[in-house]
């Protein structure tokens, strides 16, 4: 499985960014696709996920307000690709944006059908 993450860069605060991340290989029938961040000295984070087959999402209910309702996920399914948007970006959305793949029903994170991109970057200035 290869997830090649695109879309990163340098934007000021307020401004929105789509990011994308084009799924290959072999993912199985019934696969989910996931944004996760890192920013600088923190830990990663789950930001949000879809399962592909019926396009379930899964937000990170967890999140703090300023956080809720500015990241949205799409898809282009007959491509495999995942979209995440994010508006009114704020400096303390700079981070690594990585995309991941559940393929076997795991977990990201799990070793047994969890794939990762390498990651695209998001610096936002104030």
């Amino acid at each position: 499985v290869q997830l090649q993450a695109s879309g990163g860069g340098l934007v000021q605060a307020g401004q929105s960014l789509r990011l994308s991340c084009a799924a290959s290989g072999h993912l199985g029938s019934d696969f989910a696709l996931g944004w996760f961040r890192q920013a600088p000295g923190k830990q990663r984070e789950f930001v949000v996920a879809m399962r592909w087959s019926n396009g379930q999402i899964y937000y990170n209910y967890g999140a703090p307000e300023s956080v809720k309702g500015r990241f949205t996920i799409s898809r282009d399914a007959a491509r495999n690709t995942v979209f995440l948007r994010v508006d009114n970006l704020k400096p303390e959305d700079t981070a690594i944006y990585y995309c991941a793949a559940d393929t076997a029903g795991y977990g990201f994170e799990d070793k047994r059908g969890g794939y990762w991109g390498q990651g695209t970057q998001v610096t936002v200035s104030s």
